[in-house]
């Protein structure tokens, strides 16, 4: 086996060729039968992938059809990641690159990387002699078809410039879980990645990983019986209609990947390194921005509301994060006109005196959708960008949370990617609301924080609704959404009600431990946790105690338990020390045995509900071979620490 990984090149031709991953779990085949470039996927001998299309077709070439497939290269890649601590952990993989042609003679290869539970995929694209030397890619055919009996966990893609102030599409649509295939989507515009799957025996999500300002994001079409999931590129009218649903590509390229994580269970799913495998930083070490730092921030907004945004207000917020020990403020929109630039400046001094830094709201537009809150127009051109981000370094503010962009089209994603730049020039972190989902931008752009790209904290204060829904939605995340990379959820909520006086409007569903667990299960490295000032005097001390002390950086994550929508149980490490938090989102207790082996014998602090729903701290003693019982509580949770 080791002789075959190595081997650099095939010679063998034919139409159909099957090939291993490195440790033989997965094998993938590929095809040009009928002149159709197709893959399929088997798992432990089981097609968990039928066969499914590949191809594109450009302005230059159709490469959908009429195809011809050479001899493939294969080249064994061992990744080893490094943790902290010096824990090396091997990202083996191997990679095979399948040469097709078409019936005008022109080229494309597939490249194939396959890890012990994935199977990703992406288009070389040469420059076909003298000319052309660019192109348009205006489809792909790359498809993902199912067995049938497969099951479906998927957000449903919204029409463009619909929503609030036209700025949708935002990827803040309810998931529909466990469904069939062939339901059609809500707003029949197919599904937004990250997509979960279910078969017997097999855990499959799909996404995409490495787009840039070079290319567009895509979705999943609307399911067929035919050809399954297609990629599907943005719908014509994203971007307020400006600029074209098709990627213009500088000729040769490589476009992004399109990943299929696999597992007998959702632990690869959860734990997946994909991005980390696949993707570089685009910034040298040396041009990395080192002023970004992860930690906590405080935000009125969630539930103070825009009255909030004046300078008194803010000042408590800042007191807050400071009496807590967070390192960030949140300052939401209007801060330029209800606050003035002038005060702000002053209200940053005030910050960093108190050894807190200030993150201010931004608007992206432009012109993609009608949002009217400020700042506006600070964003959305180089010449705007440099002086609003010079005047942000030079009064100590740290971030920015840039919202409203509504679209995958390319001049859209070139935004995203311009602001990360030169936010990063400036020493700035950037946290992206109303956006779409990050494609492992956490390892391509240092300075990224996280994305919302989720129906977030903000619908638990504006509907009761989703207040009665928070612990099935976040009960969903760690199996999706954050499984491909991090998200600003919007915080740990403490108040019993979504109110200012904390007694009005409805209230909180969900338990304080819930919330507190939240903080670990939901993953970013600057996490809002979403405190009021008058916690401080109505939380007991033991939870505000652990909420000044969590963690939001992990070198470690195990999944011990869980299915979505219905209840999760993390283990994630820091610095050597060890977190299990647990979420129930089901209408009974739900008892499990968790094995930590690092805890045989040993006894840790147990944060509980009990069944009156009452936060406790307790003591719980793991046995010699680690293991302990729990009971989460529904809409409750655990941690152990």
């Amino acid at each position: 086996m080791a002789a075959l990984l190595l081997t650099a090149v095939t010679t063998m031709m034919a139409e159909t060729r099957t090939v291993p991953s490195h440790d033989g779990a997965l094998e993938l085949t590929f095809s040009d039968e009928g002149g159709v470039a197709t893959y399929c996927v088997t798992y432990n001998g089981v097609e968990v992938v039928a066969p499914s299309r590949l191809g594109f077709e450009a302005d230059f070439g159709d490469f959908t059809q009429g195809l011809t497939m050479g001899q493939y290269q294969m080249q064994f890649r061992d990744q080893v990641l490094i943790g902290k601590g010096g824990k090396k952990q091997s990202l083996g993989g191997v990679r095979y690159t399948v040469p097709f042609t078409n019936t005008k003679g022109q080229k494309m290869s597939v490249v194939f990387h396959m890890m012990r539970n994935s199977v990703s995929f992406r288009y070389e694209i040469p420059r076909p002699g003298e000319n052309p030397k660019c192109a348009v890619i205006r489809r792909e055919v790359s498809s993902f078809n199912f067995p049938d009996g497969t099951t479906t966990f998927l957000c449903p893609q919204i029409g463009p410039m619909t929503g609030w102030e036209r700025t949708k599409p935002s990827y803040e649509e309810d998931y529909e879980v466990d469904q069939p295939m062939a339901k059609r989507s809500r707003f029949g515009q197919g599904y937004t990645f990250p997509c979960l799957f279910h078969q017997e025996g097999a855990w499959i999500l799909v996404s995409e990983v490495g787009v840039d300002g070079s290319y567009v994001g895509s979705h999943l079409s609307d399911y067929s019986p035919e050809t399954g999931y297609t990629i599907a590129f943005p719908q014509a009218g994203e971007h307020n209609g400006n600029g074209t649903p098709y990627a213009g590509i500088p000729l040769p390229y490589t476009t992004p990947w399109r990943t299929i994580i696999i597992g007998n269970s959702l632990k690869p799913i959860v734990e997946n390194k994909v991005s980390i495998a696949l993707l570089n930083s685009k910034y040298a070490p040396t041009e990395a921005s080192q002023q970004i730092k992860p930690g906590r921030y405080t935000w009125s907004w969630l539930v103070w509301q825009d009255e909030s945004i004046n300078y008194d207000d803010q000042v408590q917020f800042v007191d807050l994060a400071a009496n807590m020990g967070f390192e960030y403020c949140l300052v939401d929109n209007w801060w330029d006109q209800r606050i003035g630039r002038d005060k702000i400046e002053e209200l940053s001094k005030y910050a960093q005196s108190k050894g807190v830094s200030l993150m201010l709201w931004y608007n992206s537009n432009g012109y993609e959708n009608d949002a009217p809150q400020t700042p506006r127009d600070c964003m959305s051109t180089a010449i705007a960008r440099d002086k609003e981000m010079a005047w942000l370094q030079k009064i100590g503010v740290k971030g920015i949370k840039v919202d409203f962009f509504g679209g995958d089209k390319q001049p859209t994603m070139q935004l995203y990617e311009d602001i990360l730049y030169d936010a990063n020039r400036y020493g700035l972190g950037v946290i992206f609301h109303g956006c779409t989902m990050p494609r492992g931008w956490e390892i391509m752009y240092p300075n990224y924080i996280a994305s919302e790209a989720v129906l977030a904290s903000e619908n638990v204060y504006f509907s009761e609704g989703h207040a009665k829904s928070e612990a099935f939605e976040l009960c969903l995340h760690p199996f999706i959404r954050n499984a491909m990379g991090p998200m600003d959820w919007g915080g740990s909520i403490m108040n019993k009600f979504l109110s200012r006086d904390n007694k009005s409007r409805h209230r909180r569903y969900t338990t304080d431990i819930f919330e507190m667990a939240s903080a670990i299960t939901n993953q970013t490295r600057i996490q809002c946790i979403a405190m009021q000032p008058n916690n401080l005097g109505e939380l007991p001390l033991f939870e505000l105690d652990f909420l000044k002390s969590v963690p939001t950086t992990w070198s470690d994550t195990r999944l011990l338990d869980g299915y979505p929508g219905r209840y999760v149980v993390l283990a994630r490490q820091h610095d050597g020390d060890w977190y299990v938090a647990g979420l129930n989102a089901e209408t009974q207790p739900k008892t499990l045995t968790i094995t930590m082996e690092e805890w045989a014998g040993k006894t840790v602090s147990y944060y509980v509900d009990d069944p009156q729903l009452g936060p406790q701290l307790r003591q719980l003693k793991f046995d010699k071979r680690g293991r302990a019982k729990v009971t989460i509580q529904p809409n409750g949770g655990i941690i152990l620490k």
